[in-house]
């Protein structure tokens, strides 16, 4: 009967994981499988959209962006949809950017382009390319991608649209990476995922607190509403996420999960190119409205409470030769790896990721925080002047 007696150390770190644990279960249903409730519910007809295929115009931020513009524009050009056009502002490339544009437009008559004044140097060059290409616009909704994104199906702008409904002002589409080997590849990827899985599940369910600029929508009415990028024109970022911070509610925001309605990115060449998008963001983050991003915090460091109980607990349990308590420990760590499992690569299934997470699951589940908290220590080290117009 010993195996069966529990110390008072025992049963309060068993207890601690059990709640630790079900704090993990509210975040887990509660957000991160919005996506995968939303998909569910458009299989089975439950979701309605606007029949409306009302005119649109993509306008998309360019930077010495050659060879993309040559293998993604044609994808944004040749969409199956009514009136459209694609407004591309080439925002002072010094290679082939130029000369390429100028040949599309001859073949694509909805094409137009447009550059940044070259003396402009003390603002956001690409908050100020967004807004000649906004302002240039015909049409009242404006959809947003970057010259390295592509469609997957030439019904990306029918899917977006469908949720143009006269109370809807934002629009919120998802983003992933191509296909890749490696194991740096996979992590970006997940990453990517779980950002997504985070910001759209908020969104979701009705607090949308940011947007990626790879992929949404708003009207062109709503940005002169609110005066544009004005309220962080100091930071030379926040042309999608503190603008979406500062316009989205829950009652004018959308979002759109679809498969074809995704948009994906070139694989990342180079880790210093990732490590310095995590740090802007990082940087624009602390400007974020709402509590969402505290909320995040607590689950992260729920998740890092959880492995941390765990581990502890298996350790005394084996040094004192309590096997019960082991099994118990271990099976809380089950529960929960199943759990996310399940989630995870269930909603990457269903939007087209070409990977899969077992195995490196627990790994990344482990090490993103411990990156991010590394790319934290990057940005405070770097300071904010690096982050602010020049």
């Amino acid at each position: 009967m010993e195996a069966f007696a529990f110390n008072s150390v025992e049963v309060i770190l068993l207890s601690a994981t059990l709640l630790v644990l079900i704090i993990q279960f509210f975040y887990y249903f509660g957000l991160y499988n919005r996506i995968h409730a939303r998909n569910k519910a458009l299989k089975s007809g439950e979701l309605h959209f606007t029949q409306e295929l009302p005119p649109l115009s993509v306008i998309i931020c360019a930077k010495n962006e050659s060879e993309n513009l040559r293998k993604f524009l044609p994808a944004v050009l040749e969409q199956d949809y009514p009136q459209y056009e694609v407004i591309v502002i080439n925002d002072g490339s010094t290679d082939e950017s130029e000369d390429l544009l100028s040949a599309l437009e001859e073949k694509y008559d909805h094409l137009y382009h447009s550059f940044t004044p070259e003396n402009s140097r003390y603002i956001s060059r690409k908050k100020l390319a967004l807004t000649l290409g906004i302002k240039a616009s015909k049409h009242e909704w404006l959809v947003f991608t970057e010259a390295n994104c592509k469609p997957v199906s030439n019904q990306w702008l029918r899917l977006m649209a469908r949720n143009f409904t006269p109370r809807t002002d934002v629009v919120l589409g998802y983003y992933g990476y191509e296909y890749a080997k490696g194991w740096f590849n996979r992590l970006v990827a997940f990453d990517a995922l779980f950002h997504s899985l985070r910001y759209l599940g908020w969104a979701l369910a009705g607090s949308p607190y940011m947007g990626i600029g790879r992929n949404m929508a708003y009207r062109k009415s709503l940005f002169f509403e609110q005066k544009g990028f004005s309220a962080h024109l100091n930071l030379q970022r926040g042309d999608d996420d503190l603008f979406i911070n500062q316009v989205a509610k829950g009652f004018n925001t959308k979002v759109e999960t679809a498969l074809d309605a995704t948009v994906r990115l070139e694989p990342v060449e180079w880790r210093k190119d990732w490590i310095e998008e995590k740090i802007s963001y990082i940087a624009t983050s602390n400007y974020y409205k709402g509590s969402q991003q505290v909320v995040n915090g607590l689950e992260t460091m729920s998740r890092l409470l959880f492995h941390a109980l765990f581990l502890g607990t298996t350790l005394l349990a084996i040094l004192s030769f309590h096997w019960l308590v082991a099994g118990l420990a271990f099976l809380l760590w089950m529960i929960r790896e199943i759990m996310q499992a399940v989630i995870i690569n269930r909603t990457a299934k269903e939007q087209g990721e070409g990977w899969k997470y077992y195995l490196t699951l627990p790994l990344f589940d482990f090490l993103l925080p411990l990156q991010n908290f590394k790319v934290r220590l990057y940005r405070l080290y770097r300071g904010k002047s690096d982050f602010m117009r020049r």
